[in-house]
């Protein structure tokens, strides 16, 4: 009888403790996932903040500032003449010259003697403040954002492209900072250039006239 107990035993060992590991490893599972999902859960997406960090807030620029459960704190705001901008509580904030992470960390900052740990996104909604300019012969004329350093080349691109018109050999680039400072180039040369030392990169104000 006793033999027969540990033989029925011996069979039965193997198999309960297979069924334990995988239980045991099923309920681990479980609880990281829950961990996990209870970590990232209910903080809002900072992505799009992280996106325009490299971006230097100008005047005429519209920000959206946003407080995590804060909704009449949450606003969306431009950049007025004198750099700043207006926000419930805080009031007059400096925000020219700053990069939208650094608009967060200040009023976070500001917020944490009157709302219990604040969490702020600040995202540039609409740029006004760094724009160039192309005019005359090409499909679009009109002001376009400078969201990134642009040459001549890709700001002709962006406006659709020169006309049947268009003075190819006559492009002028005409300097905000300088109206003397004028630039003759020529879109052929441009074009084939190997090493792009013919395209000319513009600045904020820079108007790009093609005859």
């Amino acid at each position: 009888m006793d033999s027969m107990r540990k033989t029925i035993w011996s069979a039965l060992r193997i198999p309960l403790l297979l069924l334990c590991t995988v239980c045991c490893s099923g309920q681990q599972a479980t609880a990281n996932v829950t961990k996990s999902a209870v970590s990232t859960s209910g903080l809002p997406d900072t992505r799009s903040s992280a996106a325009t960090t490299a971006y230097t807030i100008g005047s005429g620029d519209v920000l959206n500032v946003q407080v995590w459960k804060e909704k009449e704190l949450s606003q969306v705001v431009v950049v007025r003449p004198d750099g700043k901008i207006s926000l419930p509580l805080l009031g007059d904030l400096p925000v020219i010259g700053k990069e939208p992470t650094q608009v967060e960390e200040m009023v976070q900052t500001r917020l944490q003697s009157m709302v219990v740990e604040p969490h702020v996104t600040v995202t540039v909604a609409e740029i006004h403040s760094r724009m160039v300019y192309i005019t005359g012969e090409v499909a679009r004329p009109g002001a376009y954002p400078l969201n990134t350093p642009i040459t001549v080349l890709q700001l002709i691109a962006q406006a659709g492209g020169l006309t049947e018109f268009a003075s190819k050999k006559k492009i002028q680039v005409i300097r905000a900072n300088n109206k003397r400072d004028q630039q003759l180039l020529n879109y052929k040369a441009m074009t084939q250039s190997k090493d792009g030392h013919s395209d000319v990169t513009l600045n904020p104000g820079d108007t790009v006239v093609i005859p």
